[in-house]
């Protein structure tokens, strides 16, 4: 079917037509110019300068359901193409392309045969007729869904990489970084185009062992079926920062092919650092409330003070540290009022967990010799302030760490001590030390607290011990 009709309009806007009924040289120019826009890809009508519908091609025909024979003729688009209250609107800016120069853009949205809508995007521009006056308007459209989505997806994309609030991470199929967004850039503490083609052991301390065995299941099998917890630690300019990382990981394939091709692994990630954190303490909280719950249960049951005072230590040792020692003033306490300078002040070990061996804290000599520490030991410091001392040789080499417990008297794996003051009914009994070694974390300052509520609980053992005779 023609998608034309023979006007004078057509005249005006299509080619030369010697030969308006065909001939043997060849069809007329309207059967010519219907086969050319019959044979487009791209849907096409035009308008007369009355707004009177010319031509209206196949592809048209197929977005909307009316054929040519249907729509050419039709005076505008009001009722049948157009909504009515759009019509007017709609032909306005339609039309207004013959007074403008250049191509006009819109985005109206057409009514097909069967009553639905498609959005079409619109490109129309004036027709001259053979004096150079406008005769019309040609006018090309398209279904914009897939240019829509394509626009969204870009504007997901940007929005992604510039202003999500969570890292966003392109990983290829070598596992080295192929696009970071601007969160995620300033989470591994560089910049979007410095890590570029980096592998993670380059930007991270620890953690990277799990966090490549994640993209690299994720490439083989795909995404986990729920985020994952990651604790990391970032290199930074002031050192190593440890964070945790709740990621969630999409396996990305290239749709081109007809066989998925991996192209690498999108990594989304939220810093929840503080949040484990303070779950963590309370989960500690929980768990050191519960220890001395149960210390004290399993002392009241001690016929001998000093016993129920290495049950307290027993328990308090259970995941806060690895070995403890209890060391008691020489003469029993020290009042308030004493003034005893530390350098005065001698110590008698009286209770220690094994060295080189598990099992329960054992009672040492009670009567034994004083305990020979250095000028400045942290549990003479600990005496003469009547507080929690904390000591450590931090990463120092092995070597250098053995000698440091040493020179202390703690056992050779020892690199973190923590000190608190055995007290009781306003005297001081002694110390009690907690160590722990290489690979633990430094005691912290919640550590003491809790020091101090177990040392309260053996002070009070001890005193009763000398109250009721100490042997």
């Amino acid at each position: 079917m023609s998608a034309s009709r023979h006007s004078g309009t057509t005249d005006e806007l299509g080619p030369d037509e010697p030969e308006r009924d065909g001939g043997p040289e060849g069809p007329g120019g309207s059967d010519l110019l219907a086969a050319l826009l019959d044979g487009m890809d791209a849907a096409l009508c035009a308008f007369d300068a009355d707004g009177v519908l010319t031509h209206w091609n196949r592809e048209a025909e197929r977005i909307l359901g009316w054929t040519a024979a249907e729509a050419v003729g039709r005076h505008g688009l009001a009722g049948w193409a157009v909504r009515s209250a759009d019509a007017e609107e709609v032909e306005a800016r339609l039309m207004s392309a013959m007074q403008a120069p250049g191509r006009q853009v819109n985005e109206f949205a057409l009514l097909t045969k069967d009553g639905g809508r498609v959005l079409v995007r619109t490109q129309s521009a004036a027709v001259r007729g053979p004096d150079g006056k406008p005769a019309g308007v040609y006018c090309a459209f398209s279904e914009v869904h897939a240019q829509i989505d394509l626009e969204r997806s870009i504007a997901l994309s940007e929005a992604l990489f510039e202003d999500a609030s969570w890292g966003v991470v392109l990983v290829d199929a070598d596992l080295r970084l192929a696009v970071v967004n601007a969160h995620a850039a300033r989470a591994l503490g560089t910049g979007r185009t410095s890590v570029l083609g980096r592998p993670l052991g380059e930007l991270l301390v620890q953690g990277v062992e799990e966090l490549e065995a994640a993209l690299a299941h994720v490439l083989a099998e795909g995404a986990p079926p729920a985020p994952a917890e990651i604790w990391v630690s970032v290199r930074t300019a002031e050192g190593h920062l440890r964070r945790c990382w709740r990621s969630g990981f999409l396996r990305l394939a290239s749709p081109l092919t007809e066989e998925p091709v991996p192209l690498g692994v999108g990594w989304l990630f939220q810093d929840v650092t503080e949040a484990k954190q303070i779950e963590q303490e309370a989960s500690l909280l929980r768990f050191r409330a519960q220890q001395l719950h149960r210390a004290a249960r399993a002392a009241a049951e001690c016929e001998d003070p000093r016993d129920a005072a290495t049950v307290h230590l027993d328990f308090a040792l259970a995941g806060f540290a690895d070995h403890a020692l209890v060391d008691r003033v020489v003469g029993g306490s020290l009042n308030d009022t004493d003034g005893a300078s530390a350098a005065a002040v001698r110590l008698v070990r009286v209770a220690a967990t094994p060295t080189g061996a598990p099992g329960p804290s054992l009672l040492t000599g009670a009567a034994g010799l004083p305990v020979r520490y250095g000028e400045g030991h942290p549990a003479l410091q600990c005496v003469e302030r009547v507080g929690s001392v904390r000591a450590s040789i931090g990463a120092a080499p092995p070597e250098q760490a053995r000698e440091w417990a040493r020179a202390r008297q703690w056992p050779q794996d020892a690199v973190h001590a923590l000190c608190a003051v055995l007290r009781s009914r306003g005297r001081t009994l002694g110390v009690v030390t907690f160590l722990r070694g290489a690979g633990r974390s430094q005691f912290e300052r919640s550590d003491s607290i809790y020091a101090e509520d177990v040392a309260v609980r053996i002070a009070a053992a001890l005193d009763l011990a000398g109250a009721t005779g100490e042997k």
